[in-house]
């Protein structure tokens, strides 16, 4: 539940936001955080004699986010010079230890780029493309054979090897054009088992205590 503001500070906001100061401004000047300052600056419009001033704010911000994305690409190629064998198998356990399900090796995800990645650091392993099974969850507004079309286009795989397309209730059009993929591996029990024994170099490397939450047995009646 947010904050609950005085009228005093909610019109405070407000003039802050009429005379041209940013979110992070706000934030600092009223010590509110940005979900509260939001809530009461949207729909609120800049006066007119202070637009210009609030322009200039804005390509300053732009221009500040635009440097700092570029000094991480330079931090990152300084850090990794090449994603080679190694990096790739580690890519495939970490994917599939966030994503994949348990009982096989499979993985499910909306993002194409997370698929495609994926598929590819499989390669790595000594998986092939006819190892490969898709199953596509798409909505009924949306075009079958577009997203057909699109994710055998990011596995790699002919459309026609798409073994199953579940066609779901609802409307996703404009918040997922196309549906979900979900990858699986056949004859993958021994790649399942170089997964999970990547996992536990990870975990034994970063050395970090693993603590398993269970949910207390109901007693029965």
């Amino acid at each position: 539940m947010g904050k609950i503001l005085t009228k005093e500070e909610i019109k405070r906001i407000i003039y802050l936001r009429k005379h041209g100061h940013s979110l992070p401004e706000i934030r600092r000047i009223t010590g509110h955080g940005s979900g509260t300052v939001l809530k009461y600056i949207q729909g609120i419009e800049i006066l007119p004699k202070f637009q210009e001033l609030w322009k200039i704010k804005r390509k300053s911000s732009i221009f500040r986010a635009l440097k700092e994305q570029q000094k991480a690409r330079e931090h990152v190629q300084k850090l990794i010079k090449k994603i080679g064998k190694k990096e790739k198998t580690i890519i495939a356990a970490c994917l599939y230890w966030a994503e994949g399900e348990k009982k096989d090796l499979s993985l499910s995800n909306t993002d194409p780029a997370l698929i495609k990645v994926f598929v590819e650091c499989l390669k790595e392993l000594g998986v092939t493309k006819e190892n490969l099974r898709v199953t596509i969850r798409t909505y009924e507004d949306l075009d079958r054979e577009k997203v057909c079309n699109f994710w055998s286009k990011i596995v790699g795989i002919p459309k026609k090897s798409i073994i199953n397309v579940n066609i779901l209730k609802g409307k996703k059009k404009g918040k997922l054009e196309y549906g979900m993929c979900r990858i699986r591996v056949t004859k993958g029990g021994y790649i399942l088992k170089l997964l999970h024994a990547l996992i536990e170099i990870i975990k034994v490397n970063i050395n970090v205590p693993v603590v398993q939450r269970t949910e207390p047995e109901t007693p029965k009646l």
